[in-house]
Formats: C-alpha cells, structure tokens, sequence
C-alpha cells in the first residue's frame, strides 16, 4: 500500500496567468518539502497540456538527488500522464474506469480516484485505485458545478468504507485543514490556500498537519 503524504498540493493550469507561474509554483512547493503535486488542466488542449507536463517534470527532475523531488500526477489523462513520464494519475467518475486506466498506466504508476458519496467510495475500494478522495468536503471555487458538500462527516464515512489511503478534497485550508485529519483522511488536497506565497503557504500546512 503506498503512502500519502499529508499534504497533497494540486496545481490548477487555470489560475495562473502563464505556463512561467504555474512552474514557478511547483518550484515553491518542492522548495517548502513538498514530495507530490497533481497537475490540472481544464483547457481540453492536450498540446498545451503536455507541453506544460513535460516543463513540469523538466523542472521537478533537475536535482534527482534531492529528497524533495515531488511525485507528478495527471489530472484525468492517462495518455498524457505515459507521454509526460508522469508518476500517476488521478481519475473523476466521468472519465475512464479505474481498471481502464490501470490498463494503460501499468502497475507501477500511482492510480488515485475521486468520489462523493458512499456507494462511490464502496466501488472504488474495490478496484485496484492505490488511493481514493473523498469530497468536496466543504464549498469550493475550484469547480464550475461542485458535487454536494460532504462536510466531515462524510469523510468519517469515507474512512469507515475502505482501508485505502484517504484524500479529503474541496475548500480546505490551513484554517480547517487540521479538523479533516481528525476525520480520518490520511492527506488532503489543496488548491486556492496554496496559490499566494506557494512556499509559505506549504510551510504554514505542514506545521498544521503535524
């Protein structure tokens, strides 16, 4: 079973003005000690996408002995997550089937999956996903139409219905961030808390989530 670590940072094409700031982004996250970002990109541009996965995993792979060289994981692309020499990917429940995608990506690469509700959660448990989320938690921006809040009770069930790693999802931030832990998610996934001051953002996580 792998390991997830508390913070799981996702870094969302659309809130930056260019390719140069969603790097220099990822370059302050592994720079805080942050060891894996999933990369998101909304555009449906799969060129664009893989130019910027690519410069991402250009940018995360110049010190390979560095103990903070995050894992990358795709949002939703299964090819783009071979063609970028990503380490994962992390499907919704609108894309393709977890086994679908194991298919592709082999055995060793990361295979995450979202849910929102608790039958979702029983069907990924049994799939061969390495690691399943669970939201949105609270309300959030970062969709265009979020599924229901689940709140932390939601993530109490989550945790109840499967023995795989857990990732809250869904307006979490330094403020509530530690409150999802309790929950019993092992890792929890953010966006907007993380876009101003990357580096100081992820430091000031980290001392929450000890």
């Amino acid at each position: 079973m792998i390991v997830l670590p508390r913070l799981y940072p996702i870094l969302d094409a659309g809130c930056f003005a260019d390719t140069a700031g969603l790097i220099a982004a990822v370059e302050e996250l592994a720079s805080a000690g942050v060891t894996l970002t999933q990369y998101r990109n909304k555009s449906g541009d799969a060129r664009v996408m893989l130019e910027q996965a690519r410069e991402l995993r250009t940018r995360c792979r110049t010190g390979v002995s560095d103990p903070h060289v995050p894992k990358l994981i795709m949002n939703d692309r299964a090819d783009l997550c071979l063609l970028a020499e990503f380490d994962g990917v992390h499907v919704g429940q609108d894309d393709l089937s977890p086994e679908a995608v194991r298919g592709i990506i082999g055995a060793e690469r990361w295979l995450g999956v979202s849910t929102h509700n608790p039958e979702q959660v029983r069907e990924a448990d049994g799939t061969s996903a390495d690691y399943v989320a669970i939201g949105p938690v609270f309300s959030t921006s970062s969709k265009e139409r979020p599924d229901p809040v689940v709140g932390l009770e939601g993530v109490r069930r989550a945790r109840a219905l499967t023995s795989k790693p857990l990732v809250a999802i869904g307006g979490i931030t330094r403020a509530n961030a530690a409150s999802v832990i309790e929950a019993g998610a092992d890792s929890v996934a953010v966006i907007s808390d993380l876009l101003r001051g990357p580096r100081k953002s992820a430091e000031e996580f980290f001392r929450v989530l000890r």
